[in-house]
């Protein structure tokens, strides 16, 4: 019997273990199809989308036509300044890992750009806050989620069961 009972207290911990936000964090492509470029409406794209810690933003663009730098405030993001910047990035593919809740502003260094509208404010909500716009890919991770802890469920179950035989 206290086989049985030990079988139980650790099909428990499995099952609150199992996987966590982090795990299956969304993954952001900025600016949709159009990428991180002058001619997407990023400010459309951004509201589009529910971002929160633990997700990933991916930059893709023209090295040497565009970069990416992180503003250090809103006021920096508003007038386009960017004598304040917390970091800059120019491979043609950048990845941002939103690691805390709040905001962050993200703009292009080449001169003009940002003036052009080329950036981008993002609003991180903790990995359990909800909010009403929901990205397909925040969607498909939510739906990963649920269907991977209803297979430790399952699993669980299944050695509990074989366990007692």
């Amino acid at each position: 019997m206290d086989c049985v009972f030990g079988r139980v207290v650790m099909v428990a911990i499995f099952v609150a273990l199992g996987p966590t936000r982090e795990a299956f964090a969304a993954k952001h492509e900025v600016g949709g199809s159009q990428g991180w470029d002058v001619t997407a409406n990023l400010g459309s794209w951004a509201s589009s989308q529910t971002f929160r810690v633990g997700d990933q933003l991916d930059f893709k663009y023209t090295p040497g036509l565009h970069s990416v730098v992180e503003l250090a405030g809103e006021k920096e993001y508003k007038n386009c300044d960017m004598s304040n910047t917390l970091n800059s990035m120019n491979g043609g593919t950048s990845m941002v890992r939103l690691d805390k809740p709040g905001y962050r502003y993200f703009t292009c260094g080449t001169l003009g750009h940002c003036a052009e509208g080329m950036k981008l404010k993002v609003k991180t909500l903790p990995a359990n806050e909800s909010s009403s716009p929901t990205s397909v890919s925040t969607s498909f991770a939510s739906a990963a989620s649920g269907f991977a802890s209803f297979f430790m469920v399952i699993m669980s179950m299944s050695f509990m069961f074989i366990g007692m035989i």
